[in-house]
């Protein structure tokens, strides 16, 4: 039975964890719209705050700690520098910290993707696993071009385009790479 205090702290990490995704998932439009009235200051300050309560609550692993002090640095940066160039590397750096924490499960215990597939089949036969071994180096690929498009977008293209890149085109991209495997997956699963 969970403590009060216990239910308080995972409760924390939770919603420290959904405001983070919506700050993610709105932050392109929030830099496109607010750029103009908001100094870069303000936005390493609300960011660098979500990530420091996320940061403080709830059990972490040595691998989400190394993401949050990343971002953290990455706040301290914008905020010391004061620079609104600055603000079109923030998804660059989820996507390279997503690219090192499906790379690194590659090389140490299970990979992510396995991880995911365990959650509703405990028992995956070694042919599963295979497959989700496959599927991991997949959006290790995924995350090594998407970084690399954001950065291009970053340093050369007209904030109109990165913001249409890293706020609509890559979860674009994301939803039919998960759309396109859930199809593979059935049909691996019906001649298994």
């Amino acid at each position: 039975m969970q403590t009060p205090a216990r239910t308080g702290t995972a409760n924390a990490s939770r919603l420290a964890g959904l405001a983070l995704l919506l700050v993610g998932l709105a932050y392109p439009f929030v830099v496109y719209v607010g750029l103009e009235q908001l100094s870069p200051r303000l936005f390493a300050l609300l960011l660098g705050a979500l990530w420091l309560a996320r940061l403080c609550s709830g059990k972490q692993t040595p691998l989400s700690n190394t993401v949050a002090a990343t971002a953290l640095l990455f706040c301290l940066l914008l905020g010391l520098a004061d620079e609104p160039a600055l603000l079109r590397w923030y998804p660059v750096l989820i996507s390279l910290a997503l690219l090192g924490l499906f790379a690194g499960s590659l090389y140490s215990g299970m990979p992510i993707i396995e991880r995911l597939a365990r959650l509703s089949e405990p028992e995956l036969p070694p042919a599963a696993v295979r497959y989700t071994r496959q599927v991991t180096w997949v959006w290790v690929g995924y995350f090594i071009v998407n970084a690399g498009i954001a950065s291009a977008l970053a340093l050369w293209a007209p904030l109109s385009w990165w913001t249409l890149y890293t706020g609509l085109i890559a979860y674009l991209l994301m939803g039919l790479l998960f759309a396109g495997e859930w199809l593979i997956r059935q049909r691996v699963r019906n001649v298994t």
